[in-house]
């Protein structure tokens, strides 16, 4: 029988994790005039000189992050390894989109060709959402993309595994959102953008980068975490620091993005958007992922916005 944690070793690390930490809400405000830092800022505040988005030099991918996650790349489909937290929100992320184009009259199955959805996974890592959607029979495309060479380099290898994941049902490209072309035929019924958001550089132009992706009616469907105090203790503290579900330095608590400041983001545009839709879920252990309403505003959430037609 395992035996119970030592509650003296738990309370040392506690302490330790807390002294050590550079992104402690504590620290980090004692540095920013008696207010919270928030690395989110370009997203919430219009900065005097925006990025100008057409530079080819322009990217919002951090090169840290790349190399972290290449660390991670060869467990990446290990259920059980460091990206199991990540498996097990994946039936999540489905439900959620359903929701979404189920609550718009007219939003058909078959997408705006009438011959299936089309999918752009943007950080897609090693496949796992991407993967589940080229396996739906609404399905028509997924194209996947993602900076990290390791990464994809093992999307690949897990998808030639099913014969039926072959292009176009399901296309990699090792490229950034900045690279890759705006599609001439109208875009994607569905741009996911899965545990993205609070690894860019600039959650404000990395959005703005997205949107053209997204076809009249289609949903710019995205998951992140609020920057409050408890999604520290619980991402950053706990599940790094003391249980090890996440590997250290996975998440730095200043790059998350609360839900108003992503709602205040849409709105701000006045046109091209419709009311955005927020879905808080908690990750219990034992039980998975669970959606719990208002949870948004201090834990994981899943976040959507609809591109308007043209009339």
């Amino acid at each position: 029988m395992a035996s119970r944690p030592n509650a003296a070793v738990l309370f040392r690390r506690l302490r330790r994790g807390i002294a050590t930490r550079t992104d402690h809400p504590r620290s980090i405000a004692a540095t920013s005039s008696g207010r919270s830092f928030s690395a989110s800022q370009t997203l919430s505040a219009s900065p005097s000189t925006p990025p100008d988005h057409t530079d080819p030099a322009f990217t919002t991918v951090s090169p840290d992050e790349v190399s972290h996650f290449n660390n991670l790349a060869s467990s990446w489909w290990d259920p059980h390894g460091p990206s199991r937290i990540l498996h097990l929100m994946n039936p999540l992320r489905h439900d959620f989109i359903r929701a979404c184009r189920s609550s718009v009259p007219g939003n058909g199955p078959l997408g705006s060709s009438g011959k299936g959805l089309r999918y752009l996974d943007i950080g897609c890592g090693g496949g796992i959402f991407a993967e589940s959607a080229a396996r739906l029979l609404d399905t028509a495309s997924v194209t996947a993309i993602d900076p990290s060479p390791e990464v994809l380099s093992v999307a690949r290898a897990h998808a030639r595994r099913d014969p039926a994941l072959r292009p176009p049902r399901l296309s990699y490209a090792n490229t950034s959102i900045e690279s890759l072309p705006v599609p001439e035929d109208g875009g994607y019924d569905v741009v996911s953008v899965f545990e993205v958001l609070e690894h860019v550089a600039s959650p404000a132009a990395f959005l703005d980068r997205c949107a053209p992706f997204v076809r009249p009616g289609g949903w710019l469907v995205l998951s992140t975490i609020a920057r409050t105090w408890t999604s520290w203790l619980t991402t950053n503290l706990v599940a790094e620091d003391l249980l090890r579900i996440v590997p250290r330095g996975t998440h730095d608590w200043r790059k998350y993005v609360n839900e108003d400041e992503l709602r205040a983001h849409f709105l701000r545009k006045r046109t091209g958007w419709a009311e955005p839709r927020c879905m808080g879920v908690i990750y219990i252990p034992g039980l998975g992922w669970k959606e719990v309403t208002g949870s948004e505003k201090f834990g994981n959430y899943f976040f959507a916005v609809r591109r308007v037609a043209e009339s």
